[in-house]
Formats: C-alpha cells, structure tokens, sequence
C-alpha cells in the first residue's frame, strides 16, 4: 500500500483498505433484477471505508486518493483496466521502439479540463517533466529513465536514457497523470482534470461528491451523480445498505454475506486483487535479524486460517500476487509446520522470546488473534500495540520503530519495495537489487517477469516478511446497479461504466 515517496503528515491515510478484503476468483457484478432501464439523472452512493487527509494527488500517498481519483477526477496518457491490461486515455494510440528507448504517444484533439481550458502537447509536456524533476511529487523516481520529454504537434516523444520495462505500467498510474500547467487549483480540496467526472464537494469527515462531466470527451458517464460514503465499520455500512442508503458496499466481509443478501436487494460480489495482507519484519538487530527465527515465525503460521476467517480469500507466500508479472506460487519455502518452527527457534537460541506487533487501529482484530494464538504454540509471545495511523506512520514507516507489523499493501506492481533497502521492510539484498534492476533493463516482457520470479523467490527464502494472504475485493452490489467494479477495488475504482436503474 505504501510506495517509497516523501510524505506529508496525512500521506497514508488511506493505508486501511479494509482488512477483510481478501481474494477469491472473481464474479461480475449481478445484472439487475428490474426491467428498468438505467437513469441518467440517477445518484448512486458508494460505501468506502477510509476517507483521504486531502485530495492532492501529486504528494499526497495512500490509496484512498488513486482509489477515488485516478480514471474518475484525473487521467494519463494511458490508463489501465482492473484485470491489468494498458489501454489508451489522453492519448489514442502509442509506439515504442525496438531498441525500447524511445515512446511516441500521440495526444487526442478535443479534450478539456474541467475548468473548460483545453488540453495540449505542452501541458503533458510540463506535467511529466516536472513531476519527474520534483521528488516531492509521488512516484517521481518512476520517471528516472526518461531523459527527455517533449511535443512534436499532437506527439509527444519520450526518449529514455535506457530501457525500462516498467515505464508504461508508470505512466498508467500517479507517474502519468495530466494536470493543466499554471493550473492555480488548490490540489488540497479542489480538482481540475481530464476525467468522465468532476469534483462536485467534500463533507469532509462524511462522504465526497462528484458530478458527470457533461463535457467529456469520451463517453459520458451513466450517472448523474457518485457519493463516497465514508462508513468505516462493517455492521454500520451493512445496516446503511439494508436501510438503502447505500447502493454498494465495498470492502466488505464476505462473512456478512447472507444478511445483505436477505432481502434480495444486494448480492456479494467478489474478484481478485492486489492485496497483500504483509506481516513486516524489523530485520535491523534483535531476534528477527536471524533468518531462522523469521523462518521460523513464518512456519509457526496457519495462512489457511486468515482465508476461512475472512470467508474469502487465497494464501500468499511471496512478494508477488497472482495477478502481477513474476507470480510463482512459493509454498514450497515456508510451509505450516509448528515443529519446523521449534526446531529453528532452538537452533537460533531464541525460544520463549517476545516481540511486539503494530498495527494500525483500523484493522479487525482477526489478524492478531490469529497470529497471537500462532506464535504463541511454538513459545513466542506475542504482544499487540494497535496504534492510530498517523502513529504507525511515524513510528513504522518513517522511524522504522518496530518488531513486527501488519498492513495491507494494495497497489500492483510495487516490488521495487523489496529492492529498496532504505524502504520500511529494512530488507537489504544486492542480488535481488540487481535482479529488479535487470528486470527493468529487460525489452521482453516475458524476461521481465522471469527476473521478478527469480528476485520473488529469494525474497522469500530469506524470510524478508511473511504473506498472510492475497486480499480479494468484496463489495456488496444493489440489484439494480450495473458496471460496478469488482476487480482490484482497494486500488482503483474506475465508475465510468456505472449505472443504476429506479426500481
């Protein structure tokens, strides 16, 4: 969920994409029970869980801003669908050259800001460079291949000091997006982009507004209008549903799922996700400086129990999800065995040990209890210091002050962490470093994702965390909503093709 970025005080507040979003296969979103056909006029309100400090998406981090703001409010030359696939935006069509240095992505006519002002080659010019020459600007370091930048009449040309494999999956997310140079908006509570929606209000401490953009230059959107709700807690977000305040529930527990399906208004629809449900582990001195040890709490380990507590979901024993380049199921390294786990704590000299787990607040309590009942069988105490987040955020990943943690981690593809050692995982291995490195340097997909798999698999060997799960998304869907999405939602959640029907 986090990206190595400079961060303002609020910057990952959206790092609680909910606990119990774990991962099943996935199902499309029911077609509506009703014969009606979709308003155009309609309102559809839509449960998330954690509502973002501020609203600006150059340097404010946490997933509650790409969630709401990305595709909707905000767009980049190219985007990307919930299943993974890069697909064109701003710009209609887009070439790379063998040698791989050099994108020529040509920029459609006819579009405009929110504001009414057209866009142009330069603005895309401006906002690339300056996003790549400004680090306090999230993603940044994501330009650093890119030498120069610049508008050739509707192109605009992009060429690379080396190639890297990884620049159009960048550019789909914050290191692509399009702002209007000289833009004067206050990027704090305002929002002036491209997208199918505008930013309508912001109740702040309740719910976030946006409007049809009736000036868009794609389709229209199929709604009038979306509410965010922010409801945190499951049980006031399903009695909202039953109530019909809601019309989708996201982030749900599917544990839930015959009480919001009681009435027949709702169905619980799930789908895959790059969740990552990561047990970190403060590898800097103490006990979980010796590999045995971590190998050993990952043993001590019953990943199946998160899945049937969680009622959804797959078990993860690697950096990198199923849906990401370089999957490899790696359950072979640490599998359940408590007597395993004995053994290497004996070896260690580190039997009855304690160590502190942080957490932020927000999360259920399923997490701990599990993983308290766990450790404690094979003679590790473990004990439970749930913080608020902007502590976590100081004192974990900033200050990098703790034993173990637990957070969600959402985005896609965000396994540079792993080759960054000043990164709050404290993991710090110059042959998994030089793999990513290669990975990049690699023209061919395929080669790409066969170095990930490679640096994946020593990331787990060496016991750098532990993979609790991979999240699924689960939301609750009203019958009568069509194109809610139900793929990745925690990361992104794209409503250009949301519709709602009366009845």
């Amino acid at each position: 969920m986090l990206r190595r970025t400079t961060l303002a005080a609020t910057a990952l507040l959206a790092a609680g994409a909910l606990l119990l979003s774990a991962c099943t296969s996935g199902s499309a979103t029911p077609e509506p029970t009703t014969s009606s056909a979709p308003d155009p006029d309609a309102s559809a309100v839509i449960r998330l869980v954690l509502e973002p400090g501020n609203l600006d998406i150059r340097e404010t981090a946490g997933a509650a801003l790409d969630q709401i703001l990305v595709d909707n409010i905000y767009q980049g030359l190219i985007s990307r669908t919930a299943e993974q696939d890069i697909v064109p935006a701003l710009a209609e069509e887009w070439d790379v050259s063998p040698d791989g240095l050099t994108y020529t992505f040509t920029l459609r006519e006819g579009v405009t800001f929110h504001d009414g002002q057209a866009l142009t080659p330069q603005d895309v010019v401006w906002t690339l460079t300056t996003r790549k020459n400004t680090p306090e600007w999230s993603d940044s370091r994501r330009l650093a291949n890119v030498a120069t930048i610049a508008a050739d009449g509707q192109n605009v040309v992009l060429t690379l000091s080396a190639p890297d494999s990884s620049l159009l999956w960048n550019l789909t997310g914050r290191a692509g997006l399009i702002l209007k140079e000289g833009d004067t908006v206050d990027y704090q509570t305002k929002a002036n982009g491209t997208g199918p929606f505008t930013l309508a209000g912001w109740r702040q401490g309740d719910s976030i507004t946006f409007a049809r953009n009736e000036a868009y230059w794609g389709d229209k959107a199929q709604v009038a209008e979306v509410v965010f709700d922010y409801i945190p807690d499951n049980q006031a977000a399903l009695n909202a549903a039953l109530a019909g305040e809601v019309d989708a529930v996201t982030g749900f527990d599917a544990n839930l799922q015959e009480q919001v399906e009681a009435t027949g208004a709702f169905a619980l629809v799930t789908g895959p996700s790059t969740d990552k449900g990561t047990l970190a582990f403060n590898q800097t001195s103490g006990p979980l400086a010796d590999k045995r040890v971590r190998q050993a709490i990952r043993q001590a380990i019953d990943h199946d129990a998160f899945v049937e507590a969680l009622a959804s979901g797959e078990t993860m024993y690697g950096p990198i999800p199923s849906l990401d380049p370089g999957f490899e199921d790696l359950a072979d390294v640490a599998p359940y065995d408590p007597d395993a786990a004995r053994d290497l704590l004996a070896e260690a000299g580190a039997e009855d040990i304690t160590l502190e787990l942080t957490i932020p607040s927000f999360y259920s309590t399923t997490i701990p209890q599990i993983l308290v009942s766990d450790l404690n069988e094979v003679g590790i105490t473990l004990e439970v210091n749930s913080v608020d987040f902007p502590t976590w955020l100081n004192d974990v990943y900033i200050n990098q002050d703790y034993d173990l943690s637990f957070v969600l981690h959402t985005e896609a593809r965000d396994f540079e962490n792993w080759a960054d050692p000043d990164y709050y995982f404290t993991y710090d291995n110059p042959e998994v470093q030089a793999l990513f490195t290669q990975s990049l340097a690699a023209t061919d997909e395929g080669a790409a994702a066969e170095l990930l798999a490679d640096a994946a698999r020593i990331v787990s060997e060496d016991a750098a965390a532990d993979w609790l799960y991979n999240g699924a998304s689960v939301v609750a869907v009203g019958t009568n909503i069509t194109g809610m999405p139900s793929v990745n939602v925690n990361e992104r959640l794209n409503l250009a093709e949301l519709a709602k029907s009366n009845g």
